[in-house]
């Protein structure tokens, strides 16, 4: 291992996560592994690129030295960013998984037990027959998850980084519910909230933020399409923020117009669902137990609305497609995972169906610690209210109405006097 001062977390970060993967490596009874997934090389290692569809990977042994295979262009991210000081790079016009099988036998690892990520996204099936029909000579092992176990539970210095993701989380919702008008498309909130994160210090986040209004929010994960808000409307938003690749998330809902008494229920359901959290969830709890509370809460609504997915999701590292740690640990029913302290949630009690045709949402980042749980962020929870932006054509139907039974008072009041006296 290549020693340096510049990469996100100090040395010694590196040298645990290392060492910890190596415990679980002997406890495997494997020689070495080969992680593909770019999540778990840059927990190991620091290293991050854009260009991970080209296949890339860190092969740990056990006592040796690591060493990583990269698209030769990636070779510079080695050297720029992380420890490692054995890399094999392969041309444009090279074969990258025979560089591997040659970097495994020079190593003298090819009649080893190597362990590697049936499962990860970015070592294709036929990638994995290749290696398998090749290097013939070893024993090839599915050790997948085995990096994740390290990741679940962040240390504290993880906790840190991710506090700098949540302020660009906050940051961007803030611009994103002051852009929220009638008369504005989603694209321009959408450039307000990606503004407000990246001049906040954000990073390019792994999906960019989520924003519908109308109608549209009842469209599962739509994003901004030009669309122009109307008045009377509302707009949600779902932002989250990235800072050296750890992320924080949050939802958030803006009612242009007047607040309906079924959108308050809402929004009251959500807000004591995430009270709740913060009042029980602890280590030692199961995520179904958590899923069951959140979701009980949830679902007992008159204004018929529910939560049609898990109610919250590991999150931290992440790459396109897809900011969460949800395949580690989500919570949904069923599952038996304990929540431990380091564990990082994103919290999702949000409301699909109010009144039909409305998708709204509250949520919250938390991390569990010692004896409970605590918030990355510090904004009011509730709905953003802007009345002036109600439809002005209902406000003078409105009026209008207002008018004509005020006046149908007075006719009667009059009539009724005429009457009386007439007696």
């Amino acid at each position: 291992m290549r020693q340096r001062d510049d990469m996100t977390f100090p040395f010694e970060e590196y040298e645990r996560r290392l060492s910890e993967l190596r415990v679980r490596i002997a406890e495997r009874l494997l020689d070495a592994v080969v992680i593909t997934d770019p999540e778990n090389i840059m927990y190991l290692t620091d290293y991050q690129t854009t260009g991970y569809s080209f296949f890339q990977a860190l092969v740990v042994p056990l006592e040796q030295e690591p060493f990583m295979i990269t698209r030769a262009m990636e070779e510079s991210n080695i050297i720029a960013r992380t420890w490692v000081e054995r890399t094999r790079p392969y041309p444009d016009t090279g074969d990258a998984i025979q560089m591997l099988v040659d970097a495994l036998r020079e190593f003298g690892l090819a009649n080893k037990r190597i362990g590697y990520e049936r499962n990860s996204y970015f070592f294709p099936a036929y990638q994995q027959d290749f290696i398998h029909t090749t290097l013939t000579e070893g024993k090839l092992l599915d050790c997948f998850g085995i990096v994740e176990q390290g990741r679940v539970c962040k240390s504290p210095v993880e906790i840190e980084v991710m506090h700098r993701a949540a302020r660009a989380t906050e940051a961007g919702m803030k611009a994103g519910i002051e852009a929220a008008q009638a008369g504005v498309t989603e694209n321009d909130i959408a450039a307000e909230i990606s503004a407000g994160m990246f001049r906040a210090g954000g990073e390019p986040p792994a999906v960019m933020p989520y924003v519908t209004s109308g109608p549209r929010t009842m469209i599962g994960h739509a994003t901004w399409e030009g669309r122009t808000v109307q008045p009377g409307e509302h707009v949600f938003l779902e932002v989250g923020g990235c800072y050296r690749r750890y992320h924080t998330a949050m939802m958030r809902t803006i009612i242009l117009g007047e607040l309906t008494d079924t959108m308050y229920k809402a929004q009251e359901r959500m807000k004591m669902a995430l009270n709740e959290v913060h009042r029980v969830v602890q280590p030692g709890m199961t995520v179904s137990d958590v899923d069951n509370m959140i979701r009980n809460i949830i679902t007992n609504n008159d204004v018929g609305a529910r939560l049609v997915t898990r109610s919250g999701y590991s999150i931290g590292i992440a790459f396109p497609p897809s900011w969460d740690e949800g395949y580690i640990c989500s919570l949904k029913q069923g599952e038996s995972a304990i929540l431990q302290e380091g564990m990082t949630f994103h919290i999702i009690p949000w409301m699909w169906g109010v009144d039909g045709d409305k998708t709204c949402g509250i949520s919250d980042t938390i991390h569990i610690t010692a004896d409970g749980c605590k918030s990355f962020f510090t904004m009011d929870r509730d709905f953003t209210v802007k009345p002036d932006q109600a439809d002005k054509t209902l406000i003078d139907l409105g009026q209008a109405r207002s008018s004509e039974k005020h006046k149908q008072s007075e006719e009667g009041g009059s009539n009724r006097k005429t009457a009386k006296n007439s007696k």
